[in-house]
């Protein structure tokens, strides 16, 4: 990866090589720490939500309706959010998030403790965070580099993969188990969560962009401004053309290899069993990935890592309908961190710091568009196809970002 003097403005600080190492940096251990508790508030609703509206309702799909609605919210957020990033005090933008996250989530837990929580409460609820999360996750990712040197930035984002991970190990069953001792128990730990970001946030000294130096241009151009910047730069397109691939063959593989083991009449104990080793998996990796980008020069790795997915994701189709076939594609999740750590910190050091938040905000909604169609594609696949043929659609999506990450000249183009 290339390495911009901090000078130029590209990550760290002012004082350069004196900044602390990763695990002693204040101001990043801060905004992680309140994030991980943020994340993991977020993680028990993926389980208590959904309980939540089949206890109110009855409905399968109004369940479903609701993580729709907050899905929606968030892609149709993406790019706004982005242009708030780059345009207002990332800082303050961040601690208002965290208020609105607060006071929706602990609205939400006192209506559910009053029997007050009908459907539209919990959809405008869900709506709302939903956007505050948008906003303060585009507004975090492009604050990182401002907290930490050029050389740490592998490390930092692959800190936030294995957070990732970690939570969504542990916040879906830590939701049921609150659910199940009060039903606003997780609904009061989310907003509790988001207590102690905000706190986090505050306490951060140092700033969390570099001074802008031009007003602002009207939203519409200042977006525009981002996207061409995007479109216009050989390793952003071909980030995005990796990106867009990965997540939805991720997701669609590990959407459909549940299917099919359900399907298949697996034990619903052993198909979350799987569900877990896909996420072992995945903290694991993100655990190992900067020694694996220290070793590795970025270009081999990138094609390294996207071949031997695709192998591994081929080879989990073969034993569709078998647990047995989570060990390969927990294995490919095993890789993912690494992928990601390796892009997004060379994505952060080649975008300047006022484009950061349209950078990031345009590359999280071409992933997170392609992640959300993945369920619905995989669904329909299995309805026509036998599991293997189905899901073979996903390793070749696979081989779309390995060819790019082969050819392109943009990842070619990248050193150490």
């Amino acid at each position: 990866m290339s390495r911009p003097a901090v000078g130029e403005g590209t990550a760290g600080t002012a004082d350069g090589d004196r900044s602390p190492g990763l695990w002693r940096n204040r101001d990043f251990n801060l905004l992680w720490t309140g994030q991980c508790l943020s994340d993991l508030g977020g993680a028990m609703l993926e389980l208590a939500l959904p309980l939540l509206v089949l206890q109110q309702t009855g409905s399968p799909a109004q369940a479903g309706l609701v993580g729709t609605a907050g899905l929606v919210t968030t892609l149709v957020c993406r790019l706004p959010a982005g242009v708030l990033a780059d345009r207002l005090d990332r800082r303050h933008l961040m601690i208002t998030c965290d208020v609105l996250r607060l006071a929706g989530y602990a609205l939400l837990g006192w209506a559910v403790a009053v029997g007050a929580a009908g459907l539209p409460v919990i959809v405008a609820v869900v709506i709302a965070g939903a956007a505050a999360t948008a906003v303060f996750s585009t507004a975090e990712h492009a604050s990182v580099r401002n907290l930490v040197r050029p050389d740490q930035l592998t490390a930092a984002v692959a800190r936030n993969e294995a957070r990732t991970y970690a939570v969504s190990l542990t916040g879906p069953p830590l939701g049921g188990l609150l659910f199940g001792l009060g039903r606003a128990l997780p609904f009061l730990g989310n907003a509790l969560s988001h207590l102690l970001s905000l706190v986090a946030v505050v306490c951060i000294r140092r700033p969390l962009q570099e001074a802008r130096k031009e007003a602002a241009e009207p939203a519409a151009v200042s977006a525009a401004q981002g996207l061409r910047f995007l479109l216009g730069h050989p390793f952003l397109r071909a980030l995005l053309v990796i990106a867009a691939p990965l997540n939805m063959a991720f997701t669609g593989m590990i959407f459909a290899m549940t299917l099919a083991l359900l399907q298949a009449g697996v034990a619903p104990a052993l198909v979350g069993l799987a569900g877990t080793i896909f996420a072992l998996g995945g903290f694991l990796g993100a655990l190992v990935a900067p020694a694996l980008q220290r070793r590795l020069r970025l270009p081999v790795l990138m094609r390294l890592l996207c071949w031997t997915t695709a192998a591994l994701m081929a080879v989990s189709t073969l034993l569709a309908g078998s647990v047995l076939g989570a060990i390969p594609l927990a294995a490919a999740v095993f890789l993912g961190p690494t992928a990601n750590a390796a892009l997004f910190a060379h994505q952060a050091a080649v975008t300047p710091d006022h484009l950061q938040g349209r950078v990031v905000s345009g590359v999280l909604l071409a992933a997170g568009s392609a992640a959300a169609l993945a369920p619905a594609l995989a669904g329909a696949l299995l309805a026509r196809f036998s599991p293997t043929p189905a899901m073979l659609v996903f390793p070749a999506l696979v081989t779309v970002a390995a060819v790019t990450a082969t050819r392109s000249k943009g990842i070619r183009g990248m050193s150490d």
